[in-house]
Parts: C-alpha cells; structure tokens; sequence
C-alpha cells in the first residue's frame, strides 16, 4: 500500500517539442525608463603597510587567503570626489612550534596547524575626472517664511489715531520644498592584492633546534590592492521599441 502511495504522488515535468513560447508584452514607441546608467568605471590603487601580531609564536607561514570587502563607496555630489572605505580580511595558516607533540631535536621540530584571521582597515578618496555619463545633480530642498501684517492698538502716550503696523510674532508661517534625489552607487568588479610580509622579531629556537629553525609574533605587512569598481546612478532615459515581432526564432535562445 506504501509503493502504491508512493508511486501514485510522484509526478515528472516533462517539456514537448510542440510547446509555444510566450509573447511579452512590449510597449513600442519611445518610452522614457528608469534604469542605473554606469557614471564610471575606474581603477583604484591602495597602499597598505600594517604589523600584525599572532596570539602564539609561528614556526613558518603555510598559507594566506584574502578578500577585499568594501564597506564604504560614496561619490559626494555635487563634487566629482569618490570615498572609499573597506578592509581587507586575511585568514592566515601557520605551524606552531608545539614540544607537547614531541620535544624538538637537532634534526626535528613538531608543530600544530593553526589559522588566524585578521582585518586590515584601508580608507582612500580619489577624483573622478572623466565621466562616462554625467550623474544627476542632487536638487536643493527649499524654505521659505512669510508673515501677514497686523494693526494693534498703541498704548497711552501715543496720538489715539496712530497704530502699531507690524507682522503678528504669534503665528509662524513656511513654504517648504523637500527633493528625493537618486544617490549614486558603486558594484565591486574585481581586485588584486601584491604583499610582502616579513618577521619582525624571528629568534632561534630554544635548547636544541635544527640549523636555521625560529619563530617570531609579529610581521610587517605591505601590500597594493588594485580594486576596480563600477559607479552607477538611477536615472531617466529615453529608450525606443519599435517592433515586437511575433515570427522571432526563439529556437536560436537554445543553441
């Protein structure tokens, strides 16, 4: 009864080479579309020079991944100037020296695989000087007061046919004008990092130790990241359809 079940609730999508595809629905004619327009495409090239210091002492680095991850990219309008924050997450495998293992000989030393991940800060502002197309400019909100003006009596010691002409200080009265304007925005395309790490306090080991074995805590870290990176804005444009023609070969979407 479970077999029958179970084959009687299994069901197979099986496309036919009959099958019609289904026709969009375009507007033709000029059409104005809100779509992001690429304001630039540029390089950017960060220089970094940072210490890192490890929780235990390191044998010898076995491997180092990277990752460059941005935090920040702001194109201040309405100046051309792009500001960029981010860091760098570098996850870093070791040997460390470990006698728990085995104590160290003159011809062997036993170590423990470890990692240890570190972020590295950077921060840059650079000028974009060509534009690929011209970003919108944001427009200014706008506020204005107006007041009316009021007739009040004067006291005694004025002629009694004068009167006090002035604006009411009772009432308060604005016009103002608020803009959404479409900030621009970046997409990260690629990046490249060049680094050089050297110790900086690498010491022999203790006792008994093969030629040349040590470990050191700290090294010094210098590296260019080349990030490359797309600035986009949302914006208007014209666009024109002038056709949406129903004896288009869809086969051709299959080869």
């Amino acid at each position: 009864m479970t077999d029958e079940h179970n084959e009687s609730s299994s069901f197979e999508c099986e496309s036919s080479s009959h099958h019609k595809p289904c026709k969009p629905n375009v507007s033709l004619g000029k059409i104005v579309a809100k779509v992001p327009v690429v304001l630039s495409e540029l390089n950017i090239q960060v220089n970094i020079n940072e210490t890192i210091k490890f929780p235990e002492p390191v044998l010898e680095i076995k491997d180092i991944k990277k990752r460059v991850n941005l935090t920040q990219c702001r194109l201040l309008l309405p100046t051309n100037k792009l500001f960029i924050k981010g860091f760098v997450r570098k996850n870093i495998q070791y040997a460390s020296p470990s006698n728990e293992i085995e104590v160290t000989t003159d011809t062997t030393v036993a170590s423990d695989l470890h990692s240890f991940t570190v972020d590295i800060p950077f921060d840059c502002v650079t000028e974009i000087k060509d534009f690929l197309s011209i970003p919108v400019m944001p427009k200014m909100n706008e506020r204005e007061e107006f007041d009316f003006a009021v007739s009040i009596p004067l006291p005694e010691g004025y002629p009694e046919k004068d009167e006090l002409l002035t604006s009411d200080l009772s009432q308060f009265h604005q016009k103002s004008r608020q803009f959404y304007n479409d900030l621009p925005y970046c997409e990260l395309l690629s990046s490249k990092i060049i680094e050089w790490d050297e110790a900086l306090d690498r010491i022999p080991l203790p006792g008994t130790a093969p030629l040349n074995e040590g470990y050191f805590t700290q090294i010094e870290e210098k590296m260019v990241v080349d990030i490359c990176l797309k600035v986009l804005q949302n914006q208007q444009i014209r666009v024109t359809s002038t056709t949406n023609d129903e004896d288009c070969d869809f086969s051709l979407l299959n080869d």
